[in-house]
Parts: C-alpha cells; structure tokens; sequence
C-alpha cells in the first residue's frame, strides 16, 4: 500500500473520484461534527457537544439507572472472562480486551460499581453518596460522559478511517515535531480537544495510540497536554466566579499560558522519560517522510487518498464506532466513578488539600496574589475536581485572585473525576504518580504566567 512517487511525483498509484470522495464527504462530516463551533444557548459549542446535551435532556433521568447497569455488566463480563474463560470472550479479541482485564483494573471497576450502586439507591455512608461526592459523579458528570461517549464513539471513525489525519497530519509536520514533539496528526487531536472537550481528545488519542500510530510518549503527551474542558464549561468557570465581563482575557490567558506549558512539558520528566515504542498489542506506524521533490500538499492528499481507499464500507464504520462505545461504556465510566468518588471523598471529608496547598501559601504571596491563605487550596484541590476551586475560591473577594484560580483551574488540565479516571482506566502508559506529577508541573509552570497578565488586567 505504501507507494513512493517518482522524483517529480506522478508515479504511484491512481485514484478515481470515488476515491476522492470517500475522503472528502466523511472527513468533512467529521469536522463538523467535532471541531466546528455552533452558536448555542450558552454561547458555543460543537455538534457532537450538542447531540450529547439533547440526550441527556431527553433521558437523563435513567442515564444514572443505566450507567450502573453498564457498570455493573463490566463487573460481571470481567468476572466470568477470569473465573470461567469462554471462548466466546477469549476467541474474540474486542471482548477479550474489555473483559479480560488485570486484576488491579478489575478491583478498579468493582469499586466502581458498588459506588455507583450506593449512590443510585442511597444506601450506606452518606460520604460517598452525598450530593458533593458520589452523587456530583452519577447524577452531574456520569449523564455527560454516557451521552459523549455515544456519540463521540459512533462518530470517531470519520476522524479515523478515511484520511484527514493522514492529511492533516502531513501538512503539519514540520509546525508539531520541532515545537511539540509530537507527529503531524497529533494537531488534530489537539484541536478537537482545545475547541471540543477534553473526553473527545483523550478518546481519540487512546485510539490512534491503539491503533500503532502513536508511540507511549508522543501519547503521553498528547493526552496529558492538549486535553483542554471545552469552551463552554470554561464560560460555566468564569460565571460561576462572577467575571463574566472578562471572558476574551480570561481565554486568551489560558491559551496563552497553554502553550507555554505545552512547549515544557514534553521536555521534562516524566513526559520526556516514556519511551518511544509501540503499544504492546500493536506494530508502530511512524509518519512517512515527504520525498524531498514532492509537494507537502500534495504528498498530504496522497497519504489521505491511500487511508480512505483502504478504509471499509459503512457496516464496518459502524461496527468500529459501535465497539469504541462499549469500550468507553463498559472500561471507563466505571473507572471514572471509582477514582472521582475516592478523590471527592477526600476533598470534602478530609483537610489534606488543604495542607497540601500550604506551599502554595508564600508563592501567591511572593506573587503578590491578594487573599493568598484563602487561595492556597484551590491551587491543589482542582486535582480532585475542576470545578471545586470555583465552589471554594467564589467568596473570596478579590476579583484578581478569583481570575488567577478560574485560569489556574483550566491550564492545570488534569482532575480526577474526569480526565484523570479517563486516562487511569485507558491504555495509555500514564500511572496515577505521572499524573500527579504532571498537575503540579502544570501548576508551577502556568502560574507565574497567569499572574502575570492578572496584575496587567486589575
């Protein structure tokens, strides 16, 4: 399949306009799906966004009672695929990989699931089924992320199968490698993760990761530096602080702050320690190089056309994206209200966030940051939570320091209750340490920055 043009690249395979469609028409639905911005009632969104809060409005009332079912078959498909080994599990790879897991992931998926059952019928301790920690996850986050994952699972595979990572990726070679350290197609799952959501960044990583066509660093990185909450979610933030009117410097500061860290971050451990081999159930795919005579753009198409002709018809997509779902449904939701009750738990019952944010105490002050004591916290709380510095910052007065932690919130990129769940119960080579690590580099790195432009801004 991989045909290498003559120097002035007309030799190779021919393509026909079936070809070209077959890219065009499914990787421009993909765009608009997942990148494209839409006007919606709380400012923008994307469709796929969009689709998921229709449905949750639609059912959301069941979608707890549902998500611990889905819990729960996780539980009882792992346990069967351990103690009894079927051969309808263990001949058919995509259930041998969702149901034959270690037994740490298995412990993982059952904690999972009595939390989740606790909560639903509110039966035991009411620090897990609070409103605040277990209920925050079933009824807030759960509902969100089953209805993502629907969606974002079925329609992956446009972003996937049919060349536009192939083109994207090609033409932004020479912009990823040197600044990123990352392939060309990582671009775009930054993208679909800086204008969509971080869930559908991360999905769409662990795929491609999955896949052979990212190595466990360039995954790593990508995953732990680009997985940005939407836009939305950040307006929810702002609003929430009472500083609605500075929401242009208040994006613009997490961009710009953003970047910078993801100029760092890849070149310092742990990130810069992962190696550079395949996952270990697949073979690596490294980026072509573009023969030195031919036109990026061109040698762009080539590589998409090449992808979308060998990509299968559309009961195969479907297949794909209908196995991407239960993958999501069935390995991660569990793992999600696992970790994000155990991390809630610990933010509203014990003062440790609170002592682990002391040391932040004299750098605010050092900053210059008013109400430094009162905001020493929320600079470590966002690991359970995103959300909790907001709850926690919102009555100091201080309309600086309020900026400083909706900012810090964001950047910091990694919580427990969301992406931190996400990538714990994925493939990726990402340990709990890793990620811990990561957050308060994030933290240091980002601060500094937003303080910056805060004192410029008040």
């Amino acid at each position: 399949m991989n045909h290498t043009p003559n120097r002035s690249g007309h030799d190779g395979p021919r393509f026909t306009s079936a070809d070209y469609m077959k890219f065009i028409i499914p990787s421009l639905i993909g765009i608009l799906f997942f990148i494209v911005p839409i006007p919606s009632g709380d400012g923008f969104t994307i469709p796929v966004a969009f689709l998921s809060n229709w449905l949750i409005d639609l059912i959301g009332d069941f979608v707890p009672t549902i998500a611990v079912i889905m819990m729960g078959i996780s539980v009882v498909g792992s346990l069967i695929a351990y103690a009894v080994k079927p051969v309808f599990i263990l001949e058919r790879p995509h259930l041998n990989t969702l149901f034959n897991v270690t037994p740490f992931w298995f412990v993982m998926r059952v904690i999972g699931f009595i939390a989740g059952v606790m909560t639903l019928l509110v039966i035991g301790p009411e620090a897990i089924t609070s409103e605040f920690t277990g209920g925050l996850l079933l009824y807030d986050l759960i509902p969100i992320l089953f209805a993502t994952f629907l969606f974002a699972g079925m329609l992956l595979p446009l972003l996937l199968n049919f060349g536009l990572l192939e083109f994207v990726g090609t033409m932004l070679i020479k912009v990823m490698r040197p600044l990123f350290r990352l392939p060309g197609r990582a671009s775009l799952d930054a993208l679909a993760s800086w204008v969509g959501d971080a869930t559908i960044g991360i999905l769409l990583t662990t795929r491609q990761y999955e896949e052979g066509y990212y190595t466990k660093r360039e995954a790593s990185i990508i995953a732990t530096t680009f997985s940005v909450v939407s836009i939305t979610f950040t307006i929810v933030i702002l609003s929430y602080m009472e500083l609605d009117a500075y929401f242009p410097h208040y994006y613009g500061t997490i961009i710009l702050s953003g970047i910078v860290a993801a100029l760092i971050m890849p070149r310092i451990y742990p990130l810069s320690r992962k190696p550079d081999t395949a996952y270990e159930k697949t073979e690596l795919k490294p980026e072509e190089p573009v023969p030195a005579n031919v036109p990026m753009r061109v040698w762009a198409l080539r590589q998409a056309l090449l992808k979308s002709k060998s990509s299968k018809g559309a009961g195969a997509t479907f297949k794909d994206g209908f196995q991407n779902v239960l993958d999501m449904w069935l390995g991660i939701l569990p793992v999600v209200m696992a970790v994000g009750t155990i991390a809630l738990v610990i933010a509203e019952h014990t003062s440790l966030f609170t002592i682990l944010g002391k040391p932040f105490e004299p750098i605010l002050m050092l900053l210059q940051v008013p109400e430094a004591e009162a905001a020493a916290q929320t600079m470590v709380v966002g690991f359970a939570d995103m959300f909790l510095p907001a709850v926690l910052g919102s009555g100091i007065e201080s309309e600086l320091t309020r900026f400083v932690i909706a900012c810090v919130s964001v950047t910091q990129l990694i919580f427990m209750s969301e992406v931190g769940g996400l990538l714990l119960g994925s493939k990726l080579p990402i340990s709990f340490f890793d990620l811990v690590l990561i957050f308060l580099l994030r933290t240091i790195i980002t601060l500094p920055i937003i303080v910056g432009i805060a004192h410029l801004i008040f």
